[in-house]
């Protein structure tokens, strides 16, 4: 069978090109369609159908381009409402492309229109599930993300719900079917996922706890929703976007790749609400920012940093990148529904410099030095910005904990009129902690390069391997 797998690491997602006899058909896109037009144009292919899963959390579908721009069908499973054009199929209503064969079922629980495709070959054989969120490679999806956006649904109903899916549709299937699931590790749309991106039925059965036939329903609602995190707060947004409808990516990357000079950005950023965005590795960062702009690197985990710290998805943003790195940080940004970049600093952060205007800056220290300044003062303010898992993992004795996805409870103990030191597990995180405390007014926060890692790796230090807190020698 003709199927190819489209992974893109930074969101963790999967999307899928179907292809036979001259049709294809494409699983669950991103936002910018190219890659997928640009497929099927080199197989001389027409795309027929766009199958959704779901109502997508973690990012905005590309399903109203591709099919504006293609002449192609949009499917979704059974009982969807979305707020356009669609075939919302049956259970068990069969979609041809070419010679295969594409079975809808229907599998409530992650949401309600959750459905899994079955694939068969030309002969007849079933070859393998596009299993959308409703399982992945060593979890299954959490249940818990429709009621931010339709109350009555408790997470415990679509756990339950999901259960039953998972019972009576998936597992009686054949244990050769391979899974193509929506999401591999690292997505937030699951906790135990596999870093694995495909697998047999058959395994999953084996090793996938919410595929365990000795769980009852109660103890598989409680399992599920054991040890779910919060989800981030632009997830409901994006759900809407994908249920109604958005602004084409045309005209997004066309208004969001103005090059504007650092006059024309500087009377920009003082006559809109705009927010500053740098981002700019931490410690080109660090040596000089526009004053008031906050840094989430474009290398690190970027996109859903930028959901879960920029709470309004219709924020105005001017950015500040590396030169030519414009229409990437755009792209990334609107794949999570920030359609509102309004420009970016034409020549970077030296054009701005080169014109004489205003430069902040943060100043770093090595674990070396931090742990002189420890040993000299121990009780030198010093904060930990990792997840709250990661530091009961492991931490420096005498450090406190500040996660940086709970900054704005984190910063109420942050103290404003002493010089204070912060690191993540490597310099990441802590750049961005500081770069919006700074821009909130904490003027005395220095970074510690390297971060937890480069303070595991020194000599100065010694660290447990269990809860039991670090120590200085």
């Amino acid at each position: 069978m003709k199927l190819e797998q489209i992974y893109t690491g930074c969101l963790a997602h999967a999307a899928y090109y179907l292809e036979s006899n001259g049709e294809a058909a494409i699983f669950d896109p991103l936002r910018e369609i190219e890659p997928y037009l640009n497929r099927a144009a080199k197989s001389n292919a027409k795309i027929k159908y766009v199958f959704e899963t779901h109502f997508h959390a973690d990012f905005v579908s590309g399903h109203l381009d591709l099919a504006k721009k293609t002449g192609a069908k949009i499917v979704f499973g059974p009982t969807a409402k979305p707020g356009y054009d669609a075939i919302i199929a049956e259970d068990n209503q069969v979609f041809k492309v070419g010679d295969y064969s594409v079975k809808v079922i229907h599998t409530p629980g992650h949401t309600m229109e959750s459905t899994t495709y079955l694939l068969i070959d030309e002969n007849g054989k079933e070859h393998g599930i596009i299993s959308g969120d409703t399982l992945f490679i060593g979890d299954v999806g959490r249940p818990d993300l429709a009621q931010h956006v339709i109350a009555e649904l408790t997470q415990e109903k679509l756990a339950g719900h999901l259960y039953d899916s998972l019972r009576n549709k998936i597992m009686p299937l054949s244990d050769d079917l391979i899974v193509y699931p929506n999401h591999g590790a690292g997505s937030a749309c699951g906790k135990n996922m596999s870093k694995e991106t495909t697998d047999t039925l058959g395994h999953q059965k084996l090793v996938n706890y919410a595929l365990n036939p000795k769980l009852t329903k109660e103890q598989f609602i409680k399992e599920i929703l054991t040890g779910l995190t919060t989800p981030p707060g632009y997830f409901p947004q994006n759900v809407l976007m994908n249920i109604k409808g958005y602004e084409s990516f045309d005209d997004v990357m066309k208004r969001g790749t103005q090059a504007l000079s650092p006059r024309a950005f500087d009377a920009a950023a003082n006559e809109t609400e705009a927010l500053v965005l740098d981002t700019r590795e931490a410690q080109k960062f660090s040596e000089g920012f526009v004053p008031n702009s906050i840094n989430i690197g474009i290398d690190g985990n970027f996109a859903p940093w930028v959901g879960a710290l920029i709470p309004d998805i219709k924020q105005q943003i001017l950015l500040v990148t590396d030169p030519g790195r414009e229409e990437e940080v755009v792209t990334r940004m609107a794949r999570v529904g920030y359609d509102y970049c309004i420009g970016y600093l034409d020549g970077g952060f030296d054009a701005w410099k080169n014109a004489g205007k205003e430069v902040d800056t943060i100043k770093r220290v090595s674990a070396e030095q931090l742990a002189d300044i420890m040993k000299a003062n121990p009780n030198a303010p010093v904060f930990d910005v990792r997840k709250q898992s990661e530091y009961l993992s492991e931490h420096v004795e005498g450090v406190e904990n500040a996660p940086l996805d709970v900054i704005n409870e984190s910063m109420q103990s942050i103290p404003k009129n002493e010089t204070v030191y912060i690191h993540c597990a490597a310099g990441y995180r802590s750049m961005i902690f500081a770069s919006i405390l700074r821009a909130r007014g904490y003027d005395n926060l220095v970074d510690v390069v390297g971060g937890f890692k480069a303070i595991k790796d020194s000599a100065k230090f010694k660290v447990s391997d269990y809860v039991c807190p670090t120590t200085l020698l």
